[in-house]
C-alpha cells in the first residue's frame, strides 16, 4: 500500500547541505582574510559573485532534497513534497542571501565591531 520512505534521499540531502556549507564557509572566510588585507582594491559588498554563489546554491539545493525527502516521509507524495520544499526553499534562499548583502554593507561600513551583538 505504502511505498518506502525515501531515507537514502534524506541523506544524501544532508550531506550535499554540508558539503556546500563547507564550501561556502571556506570561501567566505577566505574572501574576508584577502578582503581585510587590502579593503581598497574592491568592495566587500561585490563579495557576493559566483564564487560565493555557488556554494549558497548548493546549499539551498541540499536542504530542497532534504526537505522533500522528510515530507515524503510523512506521507506526502513525491511530487507535492518537492513543490512545497522548492517554494520554502527558494523563498528562505532569497531571504538569507538578501540578509547576507545586508551584513556584507554593515561589515565593510562599520567593520567587525558593526556585527558585535553584545553592544546591543
Amino acid at each position: 500500500m505504502y511505498s518506502t520512505p525515501p531515507y537514502l534521499l534524506l541523506v544524501a540531502g544532508l550531506l550535499a547541505s554540508l558539503a556546500a556549507g563547507v564550501a561556502f564557509n571556506t570561501t567566505l572566510q577566505q574572501s574576508i582574510q584577502a578582503w581585510s588585507k587590502s579593503p581598497s582594491t574592491r568592495p566587500l559588498s561585490k563579495l557576493k559573485g559566483p564564487q560565493i554563489l555557488i556554494p549558497f546554491v548548493g546549499i539551498c539545493f541540499g536542504t530542497c532534497i532534504f526537505l522533500a525527502a522528510g515530507l515524503s516521509i510523512f506521507g506526502f507524495s513525491l511530487k507535492v513534497a518537492f513543490i512545497v520544499a522548492a517554494v520554502l526553499t527558494l523563498l528562505i534562499g532569497l531571504l538569507i542571501w538578501s540578509q547576507f548583502g545586508k551584513i556584507l554593507i554593515q561589515l565593510e561600513q562599520g567593520g567587525s565591531r558593526a556585527l558585535d551583538l553584545d553592544a546591543f
